[in-house]
């Protein structure tokens, strides 16, 4: 029959070290050691084997006798009167069928663990017996156990080794039990003798193609068909006939791509089909159940030319140059030279796409980090992810305490950060990279886009790259063939190339996320590595000490919680992170334990895959391109910080067999020893730098550490509305319980130095307009810090005015250049000085028309106007007065994109709508319906969209006594709502207040 060439790919590259990893193939077998528990365990195994085998015939025998009659029975049998002896005689009978049963499973349970057949067979309707006879036999044969697993060794040491040799694999083999050091000498010495003939094997395949195949021994398996629930799978048959379920990858790397009896590949380890043809490597063992045709009579000759057609495709099988899941490597993508800028910037400039175009300090110069937490500021992605969600944290909280009940924090400022807290909100605004993630998020849909307008699958992506000049490449586990534009081929068919100038044209798409598993991990020679956790195919394993192993564990979960390029995804912490739920509490869950993990999991795994065969789809990834686009392929990643047992990592690697496909991602901690079923090993060292040497990847890693994990909670907890002072009904109608940061003195004598107008068009009164070419920047400068009085740190200002970076001296000449301009007060004070933590903060002679906004409506509602309705009235009105429209209405484009991480635009249209609520309750209280309705329209001009300002104009009109005005009112506002229809609460005002408003409604339409 002919056999296979050694084409393989290790065969284009030099040969492995012999210091090469560990799980390279084929791997040194390791021999373990036996305890006294482990005799101990063996000798009550074999008394309960003994008891239950013969003790219990024996006893049966002799004290209740034999279970059968001694002659046929006869028709009186069925007459006689049924007595306690009679059922003492048929649970007897029981017993002896209980005993026959249970005896038949061990003498099955033991003929397979002496012929060496992994899958012992089934004795029908004895589960939990057969289960006992398994455990029993194990532990009787588990001193054993030594000698067996050197099976694999021990062949290849006939092959590979001398003669003389192999009498002291068989003292190992042979040594009794009971001498305990002795069998630890000969288990060692055979160990050795086995490696040596591992590494004398490997060799030797490298040299001819492999000794195996030129001696006519090539092994071959057939896929069994399913057993109830059980299927087969490349880890059982790994596990079964090479006594490694590690070893699935070579088992894969054989067979990978190669044309099988009903036509289809082998593309993926997780995907294999009964009837299925596997190449097996050399070492194999396991009796009939590893078919070699020319020897097998047991197998028909029609399987036999299956297996022999199948032979004659291997050259092509190890010629396609795929690369396969076993051995992927994540190599960093070729850099493409960055084009020169029209107008040049200096070195030290940062180059954008990198996630550092926000770090102020340049290359070479010296400058603190002002103490800001560096984890955060070299980790974009997670930053501007966590930036964005504490923003819309933020708003809910604002609009849930302005729509709830009467009172609470409307309109106000959000409690103010301190300490930790502080400077981790200031790294996130510095080290945030929003504009990369909005690019990668466009990208990724866009191919997804591209790919379903071609009727082409999204391809399996083991990991994406965003380079140092800002494009990005993604790695594919297998060529896909052309990529579609714009996007180009990499350095070779695994990569997939998109320039950022060609992101930068994307439009927003309306299709799933197709990579939502992605992220990042660290950054290598200025690119930055986001793995797919829901591509391995496997568990991914992350070695290092405790504290290490949990900083990166927090920065993944984070990401994954916030990030900006999935739709939604389940996030399993197990073990940790109970504190991390505030970040994201409709994605992450926290289970104490693996035993809730794998209840769980196990069901979840279930109905994924049924659901997947249900829909016809061979994984997620093709539910999430096309028509359907199914919501239920989200992501679900289990991040394990805690190491398992090897018990309990066994059933990990079972979960996680399938887990590629179904879109189910493991990532699993471990304290340094090795963890059975990892796919994908990494190592986190105490610098800092994430080792994965099987992957080619060192990286500088990216960690969230404890304290700075802590002060993310914190924001993120004190942004919750039910959480805090404040946060619920306080003194009545109009009042509010937060007091304002900040307070102006509002009467004559508090006359500003400096007022600036921010509420509508910017404008700015007390100060000479400066230089032309610097104003924007000046203007820019002094309105985010009127918008922080708490005070701004340098570098957030930087990285404000100037998003893509730039070098510490241009920024401290802006700076010098805003205090020359800001000037001094009177007493010499300057307007513009450094807090005692060095952040900038402006002097109360320099105020701006928000701050006299709340300065007013807080004089009016729990100041001055609480005990005076005169005073009052008055302070509402002036409020009033102060609107002009939206916050800094003529500002130029591109610029002041700082405030998409603020909050102010929710704000503002909040306290507007207070001031004229407030307002109108005042008029109305005396019937000056006119009054409270002019209010109202004041403040709808800046706050269209509040439902509050809408019901009391509809109760205002409705005093008026004039239905005509009440119906047109409705009719405008059925016109506003579009096709969204009116809002409940408001249908149900319009049915209290004017019933026949729908066939007015109809009418006009």
């Amino acid at each position: 029959m002919p056999r296979r060439r050694s084409t393989s790919s290790s065969s284009s590259t030099a040969p492995p070290a012999p210091s090469a990893p560990r799980n390279r193939t084929p791997q040194p077998v390791r021999v373990r050691r036996r305890t006294f528990g482990d005799f101990v365990k063996a000798f009550l195994a074999f008394v309960v084997l003994l008891v239950l085998v013969a003790g219990v015939p024996l006893a049966l025998a002799t004290q209740i006798g034999w279970p059968f009659p001694d002659g046929a029975p006869g028709l009186d049998w069925l007459q006689r009167e049924i007595t306690v002896h009679t059922f003492l005689s048929i649970l007897t009978v029981v017993v002896w069928l209980a005993w026959a049963q249970f005896t038949a499973c061990v003498l099955v349970e033991v003929k397979a663990a002496v012929s060496g057949v992994g899958v012992p067979g089934r004795v029908p309707g004895s589960g939990p017996s057969q289960l006992l006879a398994r455990q029993l036999v194990a532990a009787l044969l588990l001193v054993g156990a030594t000698a067996a697993s050197l099976t694999p060794g021990l062949s290849q040491l006939g092959q590979s080794l001398e003669g003389n040799q192999k009498p002291s694999v068989a003292a190992a083999q042979q040594t009794p039990g009971l001498f305990a050091q002795q069998q630890e000498q000969a288990a060692a010495t055979a160990g050795a003798l086995a490696e040596q003939a591992g590494q004398a094997g490997q060799a030797a395949a490298r040299a001819d193609g492999g000794a195996a195949a030129a001696h006519g021994d090539t092994k071959y398996y057939r896929i069994q068909p399913p057993e109830g629930r059980h299927h087969d799978s490349l880890w059982e048959v790994a596990e079964r006939h090479l006594g490694d379920g590690r070893r699935y990858k070579e088992i894969f790397e054989l067979n990978k791509d190669r044309v099988q009896p009903d036509g289809s590949r082998l593309s993926e380890a997780s995907l294999i089909r009964p009837g299925w043809i596997m190449e097996m490597p050399g070492d194999a063992r396991g009796g009939e159940l590893v078919e070699m045709p020319d020897e097998a009579p047991n197998v028909s000759e029609q399987v036999q030319q299956q297996i022999s057609d199948y032979a004659k495709t291997g050259d092509h099988a190890q010629g396609g140059g795929a690369q396969g899941a076993g051995d992927a490597q994540v190599s960093l993508p070729e850099q493409r030279p960055a084009p020169a800028p029209a107008n040049p910037v200096t070195p030290a400039t940062p180059v954008p796409g990198t996630g550092q175009e926000h770090a102020t300090p340049a290359a070479g110069q010296a400058e603190v980090s002002f103490g800001l937490p560096e984890a955060l500021l070299a980790s974009p992605l997670l930053a501007a992810g966590l930036l964005g969600a504490l923003g819309r944290r933020r708003r809910q909280a604002l609009w849930q305490s302005a729509l709830g009940a009467v009172g609470g924090r409307r309109g106000m400022e959000p409690p103010t950060p301190t300490g930790d807290a502080q400077d981790v909100q200031d790294a996130l605004l510095v080290g945030a990279d929003p504009e990369g993630v909005r690019l990668l998020d466009r990208s990724l849909r866009g191919l997804a886009a591209s790919l379903t307008a071609e009727s082409r699958p999204l391809p399996v992506v083991y990991a994406a790259w965003m380079s140092g000049n800002g494009d990005l490449h993604l790695q594919l586990a297998q060529p896909a063939g052309k990529p579609p534009a714009p996007w180009q081929q990499g350095q070779d068919q695994t990569f997939w190339m998109l320039a950022r100038a060609d992101a930068e044209g994307y439009e927003d798409a309306e299709t799933a996320a197709p990579y939502p598993g992605l992220v990042s991990l660290g950054t290598m020679d200025d690119s930055r590595l986001l793995l797919n956790l829901e591509a391995v195919p496997g568990i991914v394993s992350l070695s290092g000490t405790e504290a290490d192993r949990a900083a990166v564990f927090a920065s993944v979960a984070a990401e994954l919680a916030t990030n900006g390029w999935s739709d939604r995804m389940t996030i399993t912490l197990v073990g940790f992170g109970d504190d991390l739920t505030p970040l994201a509490p409709n994605r992450i869950r926290h289970l104490d334990g693996f035993e809730d993990l794998f209840e769980t999991m196990s069901a979840e795994t279930r109905q994924r895959r049924g659901a997947l065969g249900a829909a016809g789809h061979d994984s997620v990834l093709t539910g999430r391109t096309g028509p359907a686009q199914h919501t239920r392929w989200a992501p679900h990643l289990v991040l394990c910080a805690a190491q398992p047992s090897d018990e309990q990592a066994v059933q990990l690697a079972e979960l996680a067999a399938d887990a590629g496909r179904l879109g189910i991602g493991y990532l699993v901690g471990t304290g340094g020893a090795d963890l059975p079923g990892a796919a994908w090993e990494m190592e986190i060292t105490g610098e800092g730098r994430l080792l994965a040497p099987l992957l080619g990847l060192e990286l500088d890693a990216q960690s969230l550490p404890v304290a700075q994990r802590r002060a993310v909670v914190e924001l993120f907890t004190d942004a919750d509305p039910d959480s805090g002072p404040g946060s619920g009904p306080e003194g009545g109608p109009g009042r509010t319980g937060h007091t304002p940061p900040f307070l102006v003195d509002i009467s004559e004598q508090g006359r500003p130095a400096v007022y600036a107008r921010l509420v509508g068009p910017y404008e700015i009164i007390g100060l000479d307009a400066p230089d032309g070419e610097r104003s924007a920047l000046l203007h820019e400068a002094l309105a985010l810090l009127l918008l922080h009085r708490e005070g701004v740190h340098p570098r957030v200002l930087s990285s404000a005015l100037w998003p893509r970076g730039v070098t510490a001296d241009v920024r401290d000449a802006l700076l010098e250049r805003l205090r020359a301009w800001l000037g001094t007060d009177p007493d010499g004070t300057p307007r513009l000085a450094d807090d005692a933590t060095g952040r900038l903060v402006l002097a109360k002679s320099v105020v701006s028309d928000l701050d006299v906004l709340r300065s007013l409506y807080y004089e009016a509602t729990q100041g001055r106007g609480v005990d005076s309705r005169q005073v009052r009235g008055r302070l509402l009105t002036d409020a009033l007065v102060l609107v002009r429209g939206p916050l800094l209405a003529d500002r130029p484009e591109g610029r002041y994109r700082w405030l998409t991480h603020e909050i102010v635009d929710a704000q503002l249209p909040l306290l507007v709508a207070d001031t004229g609520l407030a307002l109108s309750e005042f008029h109305l209280e005396k019937n000056r319906a006119e009054k409270a309705i002019e209010a109202l329209n004041a403040a709808l001009r800046t706050a269209p969209a509040d439902e509050r300002l809408w019901h009391e104009l509809l109760r205002a009109t409705h005093t008026t006594g004039d239905p005509d005005r009440l119906r047109a009112l409705a009719a405008d506002l059925v016109a506003r709502s579009g096709a969204r229809g009116v809002p409940p609460r408001t249908e149900a005002l319009l049915d209290e207040l004017l019933p026949t408003w729908r066939e007015g409604v109809a009418a006009a339409g």
